[in-house]
Protein backbone atom coordinates (compact mmCIF):
# COMPACT_ATOMS: atom_id res chain seq x y z
CA UNK A 1 0.00 0.00 0.00
CA UNK A 2 2.73 2.29 1.22
CA UNK A 3 3.96 2.04 -2.64
CA UNK A 4 0.59 2.84 -3.94
CA UNK A 5 0.97 5.67 -1.79
CA UNK A 6 4.27 7.23 -3.28
CA UNK A 7 2.58 6.64 -6.76
CA UNK A 8 -0.53 8.91 -6.03
CA UNK A 9 1.88 11.17 -4.22
CA UNK A 10 3.76 11.53 -7.87
CA UNK A 11 0.73 12.33 -9.09
CA UNK A 12 -0.53 14.75 -6.51
CA UNK A 13 2.89 16.57 -6.65
CA UNK A 14 3.68 16.89 -10.49
CA UNK A 15 0.04 18.54 -11.00
CA UNK A 16 -2.75 19.03 -8.44
CA UNK A 17 -0.83 20.63 -5.42
CA UNK A 18 -0.15 24.25 -6.89
CA UNK A 19 -0.26 26.08 -4.06
CA UNK A 20 1.62 23.41 -1.66
CA UNK A 21 4.93 24.43 -0.74
CA UNK A 22 7.39 22.63 -3.53
CA UNK A 23 9.17 19.34 -1.86
CA UNK A 24 11.13 16.42 -3.04
CA UNK A 25 8.75 13.30 -2.80
CA UNK A 26 9.41 11.49 0.27
CA UNK A 27 9.67 7.80 0.25
CA UNK A 28 6.70 7.34 2.91
CA UNK A 29 3.83 9.68 2.98
CA UNK A 30 3.96 12.77 4.30
CA UNK A 31 2.77 12.71 7.78
CA UNK A 32 0.01 15.07 8.25
CA UNK A 33 1.39 17.92 11.26
CA UNK A 34 -0.84 17.18 14.70
CA UNK A 35 -4.11 19.19 14.42
CA UNK A 36 -5.55 21.12 17.75
CA UNK A 37 -8.70 19.07 16.55
CA UNK A 38 -11.69 20.26 17.06
CA UNK A 39 -13.30 17.17 18.92
CA UNK A 40 -16.78 15.60 17.69
CA UNK A 41 -19.69 16.17 20.46
CA UNK A 42 -19.48 13.45 22.29
CA UNK A 43 -18.13 9.79 23.12
CA UNK A 44 -20.24 8.94 19.59
CA UNK A 45 -19.72 11.53 16.99
CA UNK A 46 -22.90 13.72 16.53
CA UNK A 47 -25.25 12.42 19.06
CA UNK A 48 -25.85 15.92 20.54
CA UNK A 49 -25.42 17.44 17.30
CA UNK A 50 -28.56 19.89 16.24
CA UNK A 51 -27.70 20.26 12.74
CA UNK A 52 -27.77 17.61 9.28
CA UNK A 53 -25.22 16.98 6.64
CA UNK A 54 -26.29 17.18 3.04
CA UNK A 55 -23.50 15.63 1.05
CA UNK A 56 -23.24 16.27 -2.77
CA UNK A 57 -21.23 13.26 -4.17
CA UNK A 58 -19.11 13.68 -6.99
CA UNK A 59 -19.26 9.74 -7.78
CA UNK A 60 -22.15 8.11 -9.46
CA UNK A 61 -20.54 4.58 -8.73
CA UNK A 62 -20.43 5.24 -5.09
CA UNK A 63 -24.15 6.43 -4.46
CA UNK A 64 -25.54 3.76 -3.00
CA UNK A 65 -23.09 2.47 -0.82
CA UNK A 66 -22.99 6.99 0.88
CA UNK A 67 -26.43 6.89 0.79
CA UNK A 68 -26.18 3.75 3.05
CA UNK A 69 -23.69 4.65 5.13
CA UNK A 70 -25.71 7.89 5.53
CA UNK A 71 -29.20 5.78 6.52
CA UNK A 72 -26.72 3.78 9.23
CA UNK A 73 -25.42 6.76 10.64
CA UNK A 74 -28.56 8.51 10.99
CA UNK A 75 -30.02 5.35 12.36
CA UNK A 76 -27.40 5.38 15.03
CA UNK A 77 -27.06 8.96 16.04
CA UNK A 78 -30.68 10.72 15.09
CA UNK A 79 -28.93 12.97 13.12
CA UNK A 80 -30.47 13.12 9.17
CA UNK A 81 -27.88 12.56 6.11
CA UNK A 82 -29.29 13.10 2.71
CA UNK A 83 -27.07 12.14 -0.04
CA UNK A 84 -27.73 13.45 -3.73
CA UNK A 85 -25.21 12.61 -6.39
CA UNK A 86 -24.49 14.33 -9.66
CA UNK A 87 -24.91 12.66 -12.76
CA UNK A 88 -21.94 11.87 -14.40
CA UNK A 89 -19.91 14.60 -15.72
CA UNK A 90 -21.95 17.23 -14.47
CA UNK A 91 -20.99 18.31 -10.86
CA UNK A 92 -19.56 21.66 -11.71
CA UNK A 93 -23.00 22.50 -12.86
CA UNK A 94 -25.22 20.58 -10.03
CA UNK A 95 -22.91 21.86 -7.39
CA UNK A 96 -23.70 25.60 -8.99
CA UNK A 97 -27.32 25.23 -8.61
CA UNK A 98 -27.27 23.30 -5.37
CA UNK A 99 -25.20 26.58 -3.93
CA UNK A 100 -27.54 28.76 -5.10
CA UNK A 101 -30.25 27.67 -2.98
CA UNK A 102 -29.37 29.11 0.81
CA UNK A 103 -29.85 27.35 3.83
CA UNK A 104 -30.38 24.10 1.82
CA UNK A 105 -27.32 23.98 0.47
CA UNK A 106 -24.76 21.11 0.12
CA UNK A 107 -22.85 21.19 3.89
CA UNK A 108 -20.47 18.93 2.26
CA UNK A 109 -19.15 19.08 -1.49
CA UNK A 110 -15.57 18.41 -3.12
CA UNK A 111 -13.13 20.39 -4.97
CA UNK A 112 -10.99 18.39 -7.17
CA UNK A 113 -7.99 20.48 -8.04
CA UNK A 114 -6.80 23.98 -7.26
CA UNK A 115 -8.94 25.88 -9.95
CA UNK A 116 -12.10 24.65 -8.37
CA UNK A 117 -10.72 25.44 -5.24
CA UNK A 118 -10.03 28.88 -6.46
CA UNK A 119 -13.77 28.84 -7.88
CA UNK A 120 -15.39 28.15 -4.41
CA UNK A 121 -12.73 29.56 -2.28
CA UNK A 122 -15.47 31.61 -0.40
CA UNK A 123 -17.29 28.38 0.42
CA UNK A 124 -14.54 26.49 1.75
CA UNK A 125 -14.17 25.85 6.00
CA UNK A 126 -10.38 25.89 6.84
CA UNK A 127 -10.19 22.43 8.05
CA UNK A 128 -6.58 22.67 9.69
CA UNK A 129 -8.52 22.50 13.50
CA UNK A 130 -10.73 19.94 12.76
CA UNK A 131 -10.79 15.90 13.96
CA UNK A 132 -11.23 14.35 10.52
CA UNK A 133 -7.95 16.57 9.15
CA UNK A 134 -6.32 15.04 12.66
CA UNK A 135 -6.64 11.62 11.22
CA UNK A 136 -4.96 12.17 8.24
CA UNK A 137 -2.03 10.14 7.30
CA UNK A 138 -0.27 12.80 4.74
CA UNK A 139 -1.21 16.20 3.79
CA UNK A 140 0.09 15.56 0.30
CA UNK A 141 -3.48 14.72 -1.36
CA UNK A 142 -4.74 17.62 0.02
CA UNK A 143 -5.42 21.63 -1.34
CA UNK A 144 -4.33 24.64 0.42
CA UNK A 145 -5.23 28.11 0.72
CA UNK A 146 -2.06 31.34 0.31
CA UNK A 147 -1.63 31.26 3.88
CA UNK A 148 -1.76 27.28 4.31
CA UNK A 149 -5.34 26.86 5.39
CA UNK A 150 -6.24 23.28 4.54
CA UNK A 151 -9.78 23.61 2.44
CA UNK A 152 -9.90 20.46 0.78
CA UNK A 153 -9.08 17.09 2.11
CA UNK A 154 -8.05 14.40 -0.42
CA UNK A 155 -10.25 11.09 1.19
CA UNK A 156 -9.04 8.64 -1.78
CA UNK A 157 -6.27 8.06 -4.41
CA UNK A 158 -7.10 6.45 -7.57
CA UNK A 159 -5.61 4.59 -10.46
CA UNK A 160 -7.06 3.60 -13.99
CA UNK A 161 -6.17 1.87 -17.11
CA UNK A 162 -7.37 -0.75 -19.11
CA UNK A 163 -9.08 -3.05 -17.23
CA UNK A 164 -8.39 -7.00 -18.49
CA UNK A 165 -10.23 -9.94 -18.05
CA UNK A 166 -7.83 -12.41 -17.40
CA UNK A 167 -9.80 -15.79 -17.65
CA UNK A 168 -10.93 -14.39 -21.61
CA UNK A 169 -7.67 -13.29 -22.14
CA UNK A 170 -6.45 -17.19 -21.50
CA UNK A 171 -9.41 -18.11 -23.25
CA UNK A 172 -8.28 -16.28 -26.53
CA UNK A 173 -4.78 -17.98 -26.13
CA UNK A 174 -2.96 -14.77 -24.67
CA UNK A 175 -1.64 -13.40 -21.34
CA UNK A 176 -0.75 -10.33 -19.53
CA UNK A 177 2.89 -11.15 -20.34
CA UNK A 178 2.56 -10.41 -23.62
CA UNK A 179 0.97 -7.23 -23.54
CA UNK A 180 3.76 -4.72 -22.79
CA UNK A 181 3.73 -1.50 -24.97
CA UNK A 182 1.01 -0.63 -27.51
CA UNK A 183 2.11 -2.64 -30.54
CA UNK A 184 1.56 -5.97 -28.63
CA UNK A 185 -2.06 -4.52 -27.27
CA UNK A 186 -2.67 -4.05 -30.77
CA UNK A 187 -1.66 -7.68 -32.23
CA UNK A 188 -3.73 -8.99 -29.10
CA UNK A 189 -6.63 -7.02 -29.44
CA UNK A 190 -6.41 -7.37 -33.39
CA UNK A 191 -6.69 -11.03 -33.05
CA UNK A 192 -9.75 -11.35 -30.42
CA UNK A 193 -11.62 -9.13 -32.31
CA UNK A 194 -10.59 -11.19 -35.59
CA UNK A 195 -11.81 -14.26 -33.91
CA UNK A 196 -14.73 -12.78 -31.79
CA UNK A 197 -17.50 -14.67 -33.53
CA UNK A 198 -15.90 -18.13 -32.33
CA UNK A 199 -14.66 -17.04 -29.32
CA UNK A 200 -18.42 -15.51 -28.27
CA UNK A 201 -16.76 -12.13 -27.04
CA UNK A 202 -14.72 -8.80 -28.40
CA UNK A 203 -11.64 -7.24 -27.54
CA UNK A 204 -12.59 -3.98 -26.45
CA UNK A 205 -16.13 -2.81 -24.79
CA UNK A 206 -18.16 0.14 -26.13
CA UNK A 207 -16.04 3.07 -26.34
CA UNK A 208 -19.28 5.27 -25.89
CA UNK A 209 -19.43 8.97 -26.43
CA UNK A 210 -22.83 9.53 -24.42
CA UNK A 211 -21.78 11.59 -21.29
CA UNK A 212 -22.35 8.73 -18.90
CA UNK A 213 -19.13 7.46 -20.24
CA UNK A 214 -17.14 10.30 -22.40
CA UNK A 215 -15.67 11.49 -19.84
CA UNK A 216 -13.35 8.30 -20.25
CA UNK A 217 -11.88 9.38 -22.90
CA UNK A 218 -12.41 13.50 -23.09
CA UNK A 219 -10.46 13.84 -19.77
CA UNK A 220 -8.87 9.87 -18.60
CA UNK A 221 -7.79 9.22 -22.11
CA UNK A 222 -6.79 12.60 -23.28
CA UNK A 223 -4.83 13.04 -20.02
CA UNK A 224 -2.04 10.06 -21.40
CA UNK A 225 -0.67 12.43 -24.10
CA UNK A 226 -0.89 15.49 -22.14
CA UNK A 227 1.14 13.28 -19.31
CA UNK A 228 3.99 12.94 -21.92
CA UNK A 229 3.90 16.16 -23.07
CA UNK A 230 3.80 17.74 -20.16
CA UNK A 231 7.22 15.52 -18.81
CA UNK A 232 8.73 16.77 -21.72
CA UNK A 233 8.31 20.19 -21.39
CA UNK A 234 8.69 20.21 -17.32
CA UNK A 235 5.14 21.57 -17.19
CA UNK A 236 3.90 21.91 -13.27
CA UNK A 237 1.48 24.37 -13.30
CA UNK A 238 -1.73 25.39 -15.57
CA UNK A 239 0.10 26.43 -18.81
CA UNK A 240 -1.92 28.92 -21.04
CA UNK A 241 -1.58 26.51 -24.48
CA UNK A 242 -0.55 23.49 -25.22
CA UNK A 243 1.47 22.05 -28.48
CA UNK A 244 -0.67 18.81 -28.63
CA UNK A 245 2.57 16.62 -28.92
CA UNK A 246 1.15 13.18 -28.83
CA UNK A 247 -1.97 13.57 -29.89
CA UNK A 248 -1.35 11.31 -32.66
CA UNK A 249 -0.68 8.55 -30.25
CA UNK A 250 -4.47 9.23 -28.57
CA UNK A 251 -5.70 8.59 -32.14
CA UNK A 252 -3.71 5.00 -31.98
CA UNK A 253 -5.43 4.07 -28.77
CA UNK A 254 -8.89 5.80 -29.76
CA UNK A 255 -9.10 4.32 -33.61
CA UNK A 256 -7.58 0.63 -31.86
CA UNK A 257 -10.78 0.62 -29.06
CA UNK A 258 -13.26 1.99 -31.87
CA UNK A 259 -11.76 -0.80 -34.74
CA UNK A 260 -11.72 -3.79 -32.00
CA UNK A 261 -15.41 -3.83 -30.22
CA UNK A 262 -18.77 -5.15 -30.85
CA UNK A 263 -20.45 -1.53 -31.41
CA UNK A 264 -20.40 -0.62 -34.98
CA UNK A 265 -19.12 2.93 -34.68
CA UNK A 266 -22.15 4.98 -35.41
CA UNK A 267 -23.81 3.61 -32.21
CA UNK A 268 -21.02 5.29 -29.89
CA UNK A 269 -22.30 8.47 -30.13
CA UNK A 270 -25.17 6.95 -27.56
CA UNK A 271 -23.89 4.22 -26.15
CA UNK A 272 -23.57 4.70 -22.25
CA UNK A 273 -21.06 3.88 -19.30
CA UNK A 274 -23.25 1.38 -18.15
CA UNK A 275 -23.35 -0.53 -21.20
CA UNK A 276 -19.55 -0.56 -21.18
CA UNK A 277 -19.81 -2.01 -17.90
CA UNK A 278 -22.21 -4.49 -18.80
CA UNK A 279 -20.50 -5.95 -21.30
CA UNK A 280 -17.30 -6.35 -19.54
CA UNK A 281 -18.88 -7.22 -16.31
CA UNK A 282 -21.28 -10.36 -18.49
CA UNK A 283 -18.20 -11.32 -20.19
CA UNK A 284 -18.64 -10.17 -23.63
CA UNK A 285 -15.10 -8.37 -23.81
CA UNK A 286 -11.74 -8.92 -22.64
CA UNK A 287 -10.74 -5.02 -22.04
CA UNK A 288 -12.67 -2.00 -20.33
CA UNK A 289 -10.67 1.58 -19.53
CA UNK A 290 -11.58 2.15 -16.40
CA UNK A 291 -10.39 2.83 -12.81
CA UNK A 292 -9.74 1.30 -9.50
CA UNK A 293 -12.94 2.86 -8.64
CA UNK A 294 -15.03 0.10 -10.74
CA UNK A 295 -13.50 -3.08 -8.24
CA UNK A 296 -16.80 -2.98 -6.45
CA UNK A 297 -18.99 -3.12 -9.17
CA UNK A 298 -16.98 -5.38 -11.15
CA UNK A 299 -16.97 -8.28 -8.15
CA UNK A 300 -19.97 -7.03 -6.22
CA UNK A 301 -23.90 -8.72 -6.62
CA UNK A 302 -24.00 -6.83 -9.62
CA UNK A 303 -21.82 -8.69 -11.71
CA UNK A 304 -20.02 -11.33 -9.05
CA UNK A 305 -16.98 -11.13 -11.16
CA UNK A 306 -14.03 -13.27 -9.69
CA UNK A 307 -11.48 -10.91 -8.40
CA UNK A 308 -8.90 -13.75 -9.21
CA UNK A 309 -9.56 -12.90 -13.17
CA UNK A 310 -9.12 -9.27 -13.42
CA UNK A 311 -6.24 -7.22 -13.65
CA UNK A 312 -5.21 -3.25 -14.54
CA UNK A 313 -2.30 -2.51 -17.09
CA UNK A 314 -1.23 0.65 -18.60
CA UNK A 315 -2.93 2.76 -21.43
CA UNK A 316 -0.42 2.16 -23.92
CA UNK A 317 -0.12 4.54 -27.04
CA UNK A 318 2.60 3.89 -28.82
CA UNK A 319 5.20 6.54 -26.85
CA UNK A 320 8.23 5.51 -26.77
CA UNK A 321 9.88 3.91 -23.90
CA UNK A 322 6.50 3.31 -22.46
CA UNK A 323 7.10 -0.21 -21.29
CA UNK A 324 8.06 1.36 -18.34
CA UNK A 325 4.95 2.94 -18.07
CA UNK A 326 2.75 2.32 -14.50
CA UNK A 327 -1.18 3.14 -14.11
CA UNK A 328 -2.42 6.34 -13.94
CA UNK A 329 -2.56 7.50 -10.58
CA UNK A 330 -3.43 10.59 -8.99
CA UNK A 331 -6.95 12.04 -6.92
CA UNK A 332 -9.72 14.82 -7.72
CA UNK A 333 -11.79 13.78 -4.88
CA UNK A 334 -11.43 16.31 -1.87
CA UNK A 335 -13.94 16.80 0.86
CA UNK A 336 -14.80 20.64 1.28
CA UNK A 337 -17.30 21.44 4.26
CA UNK A 338 -19.28 24.83 3.35
CA UNK A 339 -18.50 27.57 5.29
CA UNK A 340 -21.63 29.59 4.54
CA UNK A 341 -23.63 26.34 6.37
CA UNK A 342 -24.55 27.26 9.40
CA UNK A 343 -22.97 26.61 12.63
CA UNK A 344 -25.21 23.51 13.65
CA UNK A 345 -25.05 22.37 10.00
CA UNK A 346 -21.28 22.37 10.06
CA UNK A 347 -21.09 20.65 13.07
CA UNK A 348 -23.20 18.25 12.09
CA UNK A 349 -21.11 17.98 8.16
CA UNK A 350 -17.45 17.93 10.74
CA UNK A 351 -18.99 15.19 13.22
CA UNK A 352 -20.49 12.74 10.21
CA UNK A 353 -16.82 12.82 8.45
CA UNK A 354 -15.06 11.60 11.62
CA UNK A 355 -17.11 8.90 12.00
CA UNK A 356 -16.61 8.13 8.30
CA UNK A 357 -12.74 8.19 8.47
CA UNK A 358 -13.08 6.30 11.94
CA UNK A 359 -15.78 3.50 12.90
CA UNK A 360 -15.73 0.41 11.49
CA UNK A 361 -18.69 0.76 9.20
CA UNK A 362 -17.41 3.90 7.76
CA UNK A 363 -13.45 2.52 7.21
CA UNK A 364 -15.39 -0.45 5.56
CA UNK A 365 -17.09 1.26 3.19
CA UNK A 366 -14.51 3.21 2.16
CA UNK A 367 -12.38 0.58 1.66
CA UNK A 368 -14.38 -1.31 -0.71
CA UNK A 369 -15.63 1.42 -2.51
CA UNK A 370 -12.34 3.68 -2.47
CA UNK A 371 -9.42 1.16 -1.87
CA UNK A 372 -6.46 2.46 0.06
CA UNK A 373 -7.31 6.06 2.05
CA UNK A 374 -4.82 8.25 3.73
CA UNK A 375 -6.63 7.96 7.19
CA UNK A 376 -4.96 6.18 10.37
CA UNK A 377 -7.77 3.91 10.58
CA UNK A 378 -7.76 2.87 7.61
CA UNK A 379 -8.71 -0.75 6.71
CA UNK A 380 -6.55 -2.97 4.08
CA UNK A 381 -8.57 -2.79 0.34
CA UNK A 382 -9.09 -6.62 -1.19
CA UNK A 383 -8.99 -3.95 -4.65
CA UNK A 384 -6.78 -6.07 -6.75
CA UNK A 385 -6.32 -3.13 -9.22
CA UNK A 386 -4.13 -1.31 -6.26
CA UNK A 387 -2.12 -4.63 -6.12
CA UNK A 388 -1.40 -3.81 -10.12
CA UNK A 389 -0.55 -0.35 -9.18
CA UNK A 390 1.84 -1.17 -6.58
CA UNK A 391 3.53 -4.12 -8.94
CA UNK A 392 4.17 -1.46 -10.96
CA UNK A 393 6.00 0.72 -9.03
CA UNK A 394 7.93 -2.66 -7.67
CA UNK A 395 9.39 -3.31 -10.78
CA UNK A 396 10.56 0.48 -11.21
CA UNK A 397 7.86 2.10 -13.62
CA UNK A 398 6.81 5.12 -13.88
CA UNK A 399 3.57 6.60 -12.69
CA UNK A 400 1.75 8.30 -15.29
CA UNK A 401 -0.03 11.33 -13.46
CA UNK A 402 -3.30 13.10 -13.90
CA UNK A 403 -2.49 15.69 -16.25
CA UNK A 404 -6.11 16.65 -16.80
CA UNK A 405 -6.19 18.16 -13.08
CA UNK A 406 -4.62 21.28 -14.77
CA UNK A 407 -7.72 21.63 -17.48
CA UNK A 408 -8.77 25.08 -17.90
CA UNK A 409 -12.69 25.31 -17.66
CA UNK A 410 -12.50 21.30 -17.86
CA UNK A 411 -15.90 20.58 -18.50
CA UNK A 412 -16.60 23.36 -21.27
CA UNK A 413 -13.28 22.13 -22.51
CA UNK A 414 -13.97 18.37 -22.54
CA UNK A 415 -17.41 19.02 -24.15
CA UNK A 416 -15.58 20.72 -27.04
CA UNK A 417 -13.51 17.54 -27.29
CA UNK A 418 -16.30 15.05 -27.27
CA UNK A 419 -17.97 16.82 -29.99
CA UNK A 420 -14.89 16.41 -32.35
CA UNK A 421 -14.20 13.03 -31.42
CA UNK A 422 -18.33 12.26 -32.18
CA UNK A 423 -17.72 13.90 -35.29
CA UNK A 424 -14.77 11.38 -36.45
CA UNK A 425 -16.09 8.80 -35.08
CA UNK A 426 -18.78 8.68 -37.52
CA UNK A 427 -17.22 9.67 -40.12
CA UNK A 428 -18.42 13.51 -40.51
CA UNK A 429 -15.66 14.97 -38.69
CA UNK A 430 -11.34 14.92 -39.66
CA UNK A 431 -8.82 14.22 -36.82
CA UNK A 432 -7.71 17.96 -37.06
CA UNK A 433 -11.18 18.77 -35.73
CA UNK A 434 -10.42 16.46 -32.70
CA UNK A 435 -6.47 18.32 -32.57
CA UNK A 436 -7.98 21.68 -32.77
CA UNK A 437 -10.70 20.91 -30.23
CA UNK A 438 -8.21 19.93 -27.60
CA UNK A 439 -5.36 22.55 -28.78
CA UNK A 440 -7.29 25.59 -29.61
CA UNK A 441 -9.94 24.62 -26.99
CA UNK A 442 -7.34 24.76 -24.14
CA UNK A 443 -6.13 28.36 -24.94
CA UNK A 444 -9.70 29.31 -25.31
CA UNK A 445 -11.11 28.24 -22.17
CA UNK A 446 -7.83 29.16 -20.71
CA UNK A 447 -8.36 32.88 -22.01
CA UNK A 448 -12.20 32.24 -20.79
CA UNK A 449 -11.30 31.38 -17.35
Amino acid sequence: MKKLIALALAALMAFACLACAKKEQPAEPTKAPEASAQQPTGEDPATTAAGKVYYLNFKPEADAAWKELAAQYTEKTGVPVTVVTAASGTYSETLTAEMDKGDAAPTLFQCGNQAGLQTWRDFCLDLTDTAVYGEMTTDDFNLFGENGEVFCIGYCYEAYGIIVNKALLEKAGHSLDEIRDFASLKAVAEDIHARSAELGFDAFTSAGLDGSSSWRFSGHLASVPLFYEFRDDGVTAQPATIKGTYLDNFKNVWDLYVANSSTPPAKLTTATGDQAEAEFGEGKAVFYQNGTWEYANLTGEKFGMNPDDLAMIPIYCGVAGEEKAGLCAGTENCWTVNSQASKENIQATLDFLYWVVTSDEGTQMMAEQFGSIPFKNAKETENVFFTDASRYIDKGNYAVTWAFLLTPNTDTWRAGVVAALTQYTAGSGSWDDVVTAIVQGWATQYANQ
